[in-house]
């Protein structure tokens, strides 16, 4: 056995996702999910939206369960409830969106058109979006969730000017959820904000996994390093995703995508090996990003 394959515990066999548990409940969320940016964003009858139901149920036959999606995403949330609908699979998706426009009606009102596109009268997870009225918001996710309307609630931001302010609601409010970009190329969240999160018992999302896109596509033509066979990384996108996924924090990761090869690749760095974020730290294993 090599020796970093030796060392993981937490890993099972392929074949079955992994799963890490939500602090708030201990309920287990599978690793790998799939957010709605941009893919889902597209008109019934298009190529682009025939291939969304095999993203779907390549998800989902993985094990996976996230989707994640938000008003400001365009057609993403309908097309979401759609396909779900369309499928019979509503039951197997843990469904988050977003709440992202200013004072408590028009929060409510988005909320309430949120739940009609998804075609759902009870929400897995509601997220702030960039933490937009994020005061007036929260107190209206608390009596949403106390009424069992949503299951979660959460922040969300996807910049790291931005992680002052995260940092203290975080401290100052108790939350279900955290969503935050994280990559190889954009580390800042593991200084401070993932550490607090597991402090304050705060499941986290993870977007933006390939860097906006960026990451990947400079990678993609070069060949994989000698050493991603001891992770069973077979792809730039798995080896991405294992290093999001080594940080013990980190509940989900969502790269977001329209077609079902890419959402297979995605869905074997939870099927597979992940390694302790050590293992980024020994010598050869560093990355030219």
């Amino acid at each position: 056995m090599l020796p970093v394959a030796a060392a993981l515990a937490q890993n099972t066999k392929e074949g079955s996702m992994q799963k890490r548990a939500i602090p708030s409940t201990g309920e287990m969320l599978p690793v790998i999910g799939c957010g709605t940016y941009v893919g889902f964003d597209v008109t019934p009858g298009s190529e682009e939206y025939k291939r969304l139901p095999g993203v779907i149920h390549t998800l989902f036959e993985a094990g996976g369960s996230v989707l994640d999606s938000s008003p400001m995403y365009g057609r993403a949330e309908q097309s979401t409830g759609e396909l779900l609908a369309g499928g019979g699979d509503a039951g197997k998706a843990f469904l988050a969106t977003k709440v992202w426009t200013r004072g408590r009606q028009a929060g409510i009102e988005q909320m309430q058109q949120s739940m009609r596109l998804l075609k759902t009268e009870k929400l897995d997870l509601m997220q702030i979006h960039n933490l937009l009225d994020w005061k007036i918001h929260l107190a209206t996710l608390r009596e949403w969730k106390a009424r069992g309307r949503i299951r979660y609630i959460g922040v969300t931001h996807y910049t790291a000017s931005a992680y002052p302010e995260l940092e203290a609601v975080m401290r100052a409010e108790k939350l279900d959820f955290l969503q935050i970009n994280y990559s190889m190329d954009e580390r800042e969240a593991e200084k401070r904000i993932l550490p607090l999160a597991a402090e304050k018992g705060i499941a986290v999302l993870i977007n933006r996994p390939f860097g906006g896109g960026g990451l990947l596509g400079r990678l993609r033509g070069k060949p994989l390093p000698p050493w991603a066979a001891e992770i069973e990384a077979e792809s730039w996108a798995q080896l991405l995703l294992k290093f999001i996924l080594s940080q013990p924090a980190v509940n989900c990761a969502i790269p977001g995508t329209a077609r079902p090869e890419h959402m297979r690749d995605n869905t074997r760095a939870g099927r597979t090996l992940i390694p302790p974020p050590a293992f980024w730290r020994e010598p050869g294993h560093a990355i030219d990003v």
